[in-house]
């Protein structure tokens, strides 16, 4: 099992994000498909594919010579826990904010 951290580090990337983004709106696809779509070479896709699967974001099913990849579901619901739990935190706080903001709503210190 892969750690929060890790999932985080993997959709750090522009270009691993990206490619999540792809899977999760198209589904499943194979490599090839993934590689052509790129802006990037077949073997930069591959490490980037390799960096989302170590992670837990990505897995591999491999038919004959083909390998397709789709998004892991446990990954996309250990992200949004975290961001739920967080979500919390952030709500308080902007709410503190308005109500200090209400206090003197011209950010005036007289």
């Amino acid at each position: 099992m892969t750690s929060l951290t890790d999932t985080f580090a993997a959709l750090s990337d522009p270009t691993r994000l990206s490619l999540v983004e792809k899977l999760l709106t198209r589904g499943e696809l194979p490599a090839g498909t993934l590689a052509s779509e790129a802006d990037i070479s077949a073997p930069a896709i591959s490490r980037h594919l390799k960096v989302l699967r170590e992670a837990g974001v990505i897995q591999q099913r491999v038919q004959g010579t083909h390998r397709y990849y789709s998004v892991r579901p446990e990954a996309l619901r250990t992200v949004n826990g975290w961001t739920m739990d967080h979500r919390a935190f952030w709500a308080g706080s902007l709410d503190r904010l308005d109500d200090l903001l209400a206090l003197d709503p011209e950010g005036d210190d007289t």
